[in-house]
């Protein structure tokens, strides 16, 4: 049996594991990102993780290379490009420095990217050959599949959805614009979401009393479950930004499903909802009617990074 190891490195953590082809996962584990203001002792780190969690059964000669998914990162040159989440920045040559960690191939792309990949060859996508993933957790990345294959661009960075304007005077974003859709919707974006509207409105809330670095997306959903007036609102607000700029998208890509993918998407019907009507009432009339549907992802959320970064492993190997 072969493997492939997969990394996904986000802004919170780093999640990486060990998979075959038929996308069983043999060991997985994770770490803080944010903890590492250097790449080298980051990637360090991940190899003795790694080593310390792959099965004694699993021979080293069996790994086949490692796919990598992370924001900014440039497919064609295997370097991460001022990544807006990430301690590192400026031109991170990211696939060399794995490649001479591991001595394996190591192929990077977009998270999103890898995300949509992933769902096209484990989950609701694998009938499809035209679609969109959003993965909506600390940021908001996208991954685009038209005719069965990843749109990466001339430079590499085609489908950044999250750095596209919502408010030209809006959010001060990591990329170092104003009013990108990632600052209001993302793990971060709901969070200022709810502060402002704290600030705004009069009404109690469970949400008063939580501090901005202790408020998660998961204690907004549970308060909105139970009928909190600032929390519901906040989806909603959310739902209506997502929902006018996935009818922009649809124009631009003519999807036959759009997938969302992490932390954000769990809150399922109180981010769905909005967004589906949304995403309905600015669509170009003659793309209404259902036409593009909003979905969750087909992946677990604990095995959907991992599947999603060493499915680039699977795609390289079967191109050569």
């Amino acid at each position: 049996m072969k493997y492939a190891i997969g990394i996904d490195i986000g802004g919170t953590n780093t999640k990486f594991g060990i998979s075959n082809e038929q996308g069983e996962i043999f060991a997985q584990g994770k770490i803080k990102t944010q903890e590492y203001s250097e790449i080298k002792p980051y990637i360090d780190t991940v190899y003795k993780e790694l080593e310390s969690i792959i099965p004694s059964n699993i021979d080293h000669a069996d790994i086949l290379g490692i796919g990598i998914g992370a924001p900014n990162a440039n497919f064609h040159d295997g370097t991460l490009v001022n990544p807006p989440n990430l301690p590192w920045k400026n031109i991170v040559p990211l696939a060399e420095i794995v490649k001479e960690r591991f001595e394996l191939p190591a192929i990077i792309t977009n998270d999103a990217n890898a995300a949509a990949l992933g769902e096209m060859t484990y989950g609701n996508a694998k009938h499809l050959k035209d679609f969109v993933v959003l993965t909506v957790g600390t940021g908001l990345g996208s991954g685009i599949v038209i005719n069965g294959e990843i749109v990466y661009g001339y430079h590499g960075f085609a489908g950044e959805l999250g750095h596209t304007l919502v408010n030209a005077n809006g959010r001060f974003c990591g990329c170092g614009k104003r009013g990108c859709l990632e600052t209001y919707v993302s793990a971060t974006g709901i969070r200022r979401t709810v502060y402002k509207l704290m600030a705004d409105y009069n009404e109690p809330s469970l949400l008063r009393s939580i501090s901005f670095d202790d408020l998660s997306t998961k204690t907004i959903t549970e308060a909105a479950k139970r009928g909190d007036h600032i929390a519901i609102e906040a989806f909603k607000y959310t739902g209506r930004v997502l929902g006018m700029k996935l009818s922009d998208f649809v124009v631009h890509t003519d999807p036959q499903a759009i997938f969302l993918l992490g932390g954000l998407a769990k809150a399922g019907k109180h981010l769905f909802e909005p967004a589906r009507e949304n995403l309905e009432k600015f669509l170009m009339p003659m793309f209404r009617g259902r036409k593009v549907r909003l979905l969750p992802s087909g992946l677990k959320d604990d095995d959907a990074p991992i599947l999603g970064a060493s499915s680039l492993v699977w795609k390289y190997i079967n191109a050569k």
